[in-house]
């Protein structure tokens, strides 16, 4: 599942690999936004162009593909021969993991995206408009027979695993877009209320919920994108307040938190050896803290924004930026080791990137409205950002891209 397990600690069991070589690319008809999951040879991952992909992780050979009504900018979870995903129709879906074939559907109340007046500062000021930036749907995390999720209908759901049944769901005062973790019989997930939530997984009783801050002039330092990970007893996240977080998982107490200057943390957290990983978005920097104090390890320059997970394999960290760069960094220093160029970057660096390899921003935004903020963000799509997670199993990286491509390299 999304983060390689409920806890979400984005560790994996694998040697790292090096980017070095390509093992195989798979176009599909659209962006991917979906992080790939790996189970029993085979990687599962969505695409904007409505479809769920099953490809051998060998050779990305096409096994099966289901047809969505929306886009699928959720990563799948795959529990007990199912695979379940999100969809931009609103439904959350069970297929039959060997077959591609529906074993059901939940239709929520709907999805949307984060939303408010003058977001960013964009004029109008007084029209209230979609986030461009919230790009991602809830990923499904599954324990024991029970499937978790959150929606942009303002909820938290807890299906069924086998039938899609409600056993309960928790409104929220907006868009759940972050992953729920699952650790000690809680749920913990944050909304784009500035809240996030610990959740009896068994009955959806609220434990205790913790603030984040506001922003109710621009609209942009506000809301809980990032999933939480889960670790001896802490629960990590950013916000795009700026900040990133511990808190205690029991109780909800602030253990620290940390000034990101502005900076949003839209990606999920890796936690291991007493260290938390991130990168960061504004600001475009990779950070490595103290897990039980927050004390500052590293804090390492990027030439881009990142939205990527990173994922922790051996003593390597592997993360995206969304410049169209796959990004290698030796995990104790934060020292960069490798990188690999999209096809997306190939073609149309030229056209957004300085000399120095950094995003033009009066190349990309052409004005302060909302109309200008999407044709930007559309602008550094056409890069190849690489705003999926990547996942590690035997050596190869798997990861999706803005070009349409799935890369898998060794």
């Amino acid at each position: 599942m999304f983060r390689g397990d409920s806890a979400h600690t984005g560790t994996y069991d694998s040697k790292a690999p090096t980017l070095k070589t390509v093992a195989w690319t798979f176009r599909t008809g659209a962006k991917v936004l979906s992080s790939p999951v790996v189970h029993a040879g085979v990687v599962y991952i969505g695409s904007s162009d409505h479809r769920l992909y099953a490809l051998n992780a060998r050779d990305g050979g096409l096994r099966w593909s289901f047809k969505a009504q929306g886009a699928i900018a959720s990563s799948p979870a795959v529990a007990g021969g199912r695979v379940f995903f999100s969809s931009l129709d609103g439904l959350i879906h069970a297929l039959d993991s060997a077959t591609g074939q529906p074993v059901w559907t939940f239709r929520t109340a709907g999805e949307r995206r984060f939303s408010a007046p003058g977001i960013h500062g964009a004029q109008p000021r007084t029209e209230h408009m979609p986030d461009p930036f919230d790009v991602f749907l809830s990923s499904p995390v599954v324990v024991g027979d029970t499937v978790y999720v959150g929606s942009g209908d303002h909820h938290i759901y807890a299906l069924a695993a086998g039938t899609g049944a409600l056993r309960w769901k928790v409104k929220t005062g907006g868009v759940v877009h972050a992953s729920p973790a699952v650790a000690g019989g809680l749920v913990f997930v944050g909304s784009f209320d500035r809240t996030f939530y610990a959740l009896d997984a068994g009955t959806g009783g609220i434990r205790w919920t913790y603030r984040t801050g506001d922003d109710p002039d621009l609209h942009n330092q506000v809301g809980i994108a990032s999933s939480a990970a889960v670790a001896e007893g802490r629960v990590f996240f950013g916000c795009r307040d700026g900040h990133f977080y511990a808190l205690r998982a029991e109780t909800g107490e602030l253990l620290w938190k940390h000034d990101n200057h502005k900076g949003w943390v839209i990606a999920s957290p890796a936690v291991q050896g007493g260290r938390v990983y991130f990168p960061t978005s504004d600001g475009q920097r990779f950070k490595a803290l103290e897990a039980a104090t927050g004390k500052l390890i590293y804090d390492q320059a990027m030439k881009a924004v990142s939205f990527s997970s990173p994922a922790i394999a051996g003593n390597r960290i592997i993360f995206g930026t969304s410049d169209g760069w796959l990004h290698l960094v030796d995990r104790d220093t934060g020292a960069g080791v490798a990188d690999f160029q999209t096809e997306g970057n190939r073609q149309n660096g030229k056209k957004y990137l300085d000399a120095e390899g950094r995003m033009i921003g009066s190349a990309l935004y052409p004005d302060s409205t909302l109309d200008g903020m999407v044709i930007g963000l559309e602008r550094m799509f056409s890069l190849g950002s690489i705003l999926s997670s990547p996942v590690v199993a035997e050596g190869i990286v798997f990861v999706g891209s803005t070009d349409g491509n799935v890369y898998a390299l060794h």
